[in-house]
Formats: structure tokens, sequence, C-alpha cells
């Protein structure tokens, strides 16, 4: 069966979505009805048999490449200051076919948002690769 990667983009995607504030400016009980919401989501994929991992990301990121033979790896908080704003978490699925992937990240689409409206957030679904890349 093939594996996706269902990446939560909270301000990203082809085109906007609702203009809903970040969410530590959201009221207690809409964090707790959002958050109640995804352990569903992991509870019916682990029913299912369909999940592998899902896992939310705090917004401190650093960005790191080699140094070179003997240097320090070099670090740095990033040309992009937006880019701790656009992955927010993902779930890794194991599913039968592309369109159950598809199925679960609209399912994903509609957690609640402030007031319990749906966020419409975009979902990047990503297929896991299960071998080399083809060579041209």
């Amino acid at each position: 069966m093939p594996k996706y990667l269902l990446l939560k983009h909270y301000r990203g995607g082809p085109e906007p979505h609702h203009p809903f504030p970040p969410m530590d400016q959201w009221a207690p009980e809409d964090v707790e009805a959002h958050m109640a919401f995804l352990r569903n989501v992991s509870a019916m994929l682990e029913e299912s048999g369909e999940y592998v991992d899902g896992q939310a990301l705090t917004p401190e990121r650093t960005w790191v490449r080699y140094g070179g033979p003997g240097a320090a790896p070099v670090t740095t908080d990033g040309p992009h200051p937006e880019t701790s704003d656009l992955i927010a978490g993902w779930y890794m699925v194991d599913v039968e076919s592309r369109e159950r992937a598809l199925e679960i990240a609209a399912h994903v689409s509609s957690e609640p948002g402030p007031g319990g409206e749906p966020l419409y957030e975009w979902i990047d679904v990503r297929e896991v690769m299960s071998g080399a890349p083809a060579e041209d």
C-alpha cells in the first residue's frame, strides 16, 4: 500500500483560506476543540490501520547545512521568517489509494478553528517514494 505525507499548512497553499488569527490568539475552548478533532482523526486512522505517524511542530526552527571537513555545522534562523508559519504538522498514512489519502486530507482540512468554524486549510498531499527516483 502506498504511504502519503499529509502536510498541514496553516498560512500557505495555492490560494488563501479563512484569515483566522494564529492559534495562540484563540480562546482556550477553541484550541481544545481543535486539538480534540486532531486526536479523533489519529484515533480513526489507528482503528482503520492507516495511521503511521502524526506530529505537530513548534514555531521554533533552525536551518542547518554541512560546514565542510572538520568544521561545525552552519546554522541560521533562515532567510524565510514565514516558514515557521507554513508547516504546522503532519500525518503519515498508509492507505489503499491516492483517493483515500485525498479523502483523509479533506477531512483534516475541516478541522475547527475559532468559534468552531472549519479552517478549510490547505493540506499538502505527498506520496512517499517507494524506490529510487527514475533517471532521465
